[in-house]
């Protein structure tokens, strides 16, 4: 991947459900993002999963979409990832958002 000027790299974590397996081997998850900063668009995006199946599937999801209209990528993981720790991508997605929104400017 090409680094363009206008590319950052942001990160978000959130906490996975108690009482999950995979909360036993991590306890939070973190979702890191390239965006370019033109186009408020997801360039990348990789999940600390210890699935590899599961950090591809979620990553396709968001690649190519705008972190402007953030809640259709939420609706759209509620509708394609049914995991136990949906509610803890979502967060981590949101925290990575908030802090992109807080630094993009800096």
């Amino acid at each position: 991947m090409e680094i363009k000027n206008s590319y950052i790299l942001v990160a978000g974590f959130a906490q996975l459900p108690k009482g999950t397996p995979v909360f036993e081997l991590q306890k939070t998850i973190g979702c890191v993002l390239v965006v370019d900063t033109e186009t408020d668009s997801i360039i990348k995006a990789t999940f600390t999963f210890l699935q590899d199946l599961t950090n591809e599937f979620i990553s396709k999801l968001l690649k190519g979409k705008s972190l402007k209209k953030v809640e259709e990528v939420i609706q759209d993981i509620e509708r394609k990832f049914i995991v136990p720790p949906q509610k803890a991508v979502i967060q981590a997605l949101l925290m990575a958002k908030k802090n992109y929104e807080e630094r993009k400017n800096f």
